[in-house]
């Protein structure tokens, strides 16, 4: 039996205040980054930026955009042992992030609200607490 190849996803990291950007998709209460998964021939910045525009409605500054690190965690509602890997992204946008498509609501939120996110979430909270980005 072959282990499960990983997830490959990518996020941005909006910081604003010492809060992070997290979304809720439609009809669930769990918080993500805005991001997802990186498609075929797309560079992980460019899902992490095409990914902000379908979630949140704004565009990635382009010169802003730097990558911040990896995270590889359990993946969130997949078998144990299925792992994500999501490359994070720190970047400003063109504008004021409003939900759209899928996502009901945006959040900015502090390691405080590290209960209500799936492993990567937790762990991207954690890491820019330890970098003096958030609180």
């Amino acid at each position: 039996m072959s282990a499960l190849p990983d997830i490959s996803v990518a996020a941005v990291a909006l910081i604003r205040d010492r809060r992070m950007l997290m979304v809720t998709a439609r009809n669930r209460d769990v918080l993500y980054l805005p991001g997802g998964k990186v498609d075929p021939g797309e560079s992980a910045a460019d899902a992490a930026a095409r990914e902000t525009r379908e979630e949140v409605a704004v565009e990635l500054v382009a010169d802003t955009v730097r990558e911040l690190f990896t995270v590889v965690t359990q993946a969130h509602g997949e078998p144990d042992g299925r792992q994500v890997r999501m490359v994070v992204f720190a970047a400003e946008t063109d504008g004021e992030p409003q939900p759209s498509a899928e996502v009901s609501e945006v959040h900015w939120v502090t390691t405080a609200d590290a209960h209500r996110c799936p492993p990567a979430g937790t762990d991207v909270l954690r890491r820019l607490a330890a970098m003096g980005l958030i609180d």
